[in-house]
């Protein structure tokens, strides 16, 4: 098992930018394949973006103009740079450890006027 801890979301207006971050607890980070996950009301969880040991990194359509992933590895933080937010972007974020099933608690994001 890890332990995903998400934090760095809140309300923010159209147009905004939040920057969320993932503490992650676990042996081998470096070498694990993380990724950024979101789930608005009533919908299912979709997932935002990967990137691999080797800092490859992989955007959905929908955002790959306007979120960046990174990583950290000497401190196992993974990172979510969310620019030009819009109201459809309000949902609960969640980082992911591929191959570990369990979830952090999630942030909020709410972007709304």
């Amino acid at each position: 098992q890890v332990r995903l801890v998400e934090s760095g979301g809140g309300l923010v207006q159209p147009g905004g930018s939040l920057r969320l971050s993932c503490a992650a607890s676990g042996s081998r980070f470096s070498f694990a394949a993380m990724g950024w996950f979101r789930q608005a009301p009533g919908k299912e969880r979709e997932w935002i973006a990967t990137i691999n040991a080797n800092n490859k990194t992989f955007h959905y359509e929908g955002v790959r103009d306007r979120f960046t992933i990174s990583r950290d590895n000497a401190q196992n933080m993974v990172f979510l740079q969310m620019d030009r937010l819009k109201p459809e972007d309000t949902a609960v974020y969640y980082c992911k450890w591929f191959g570990y099933e369990n979830w952090g608690q999630g942030t909020q994001v709410t972007v709304s006027s």
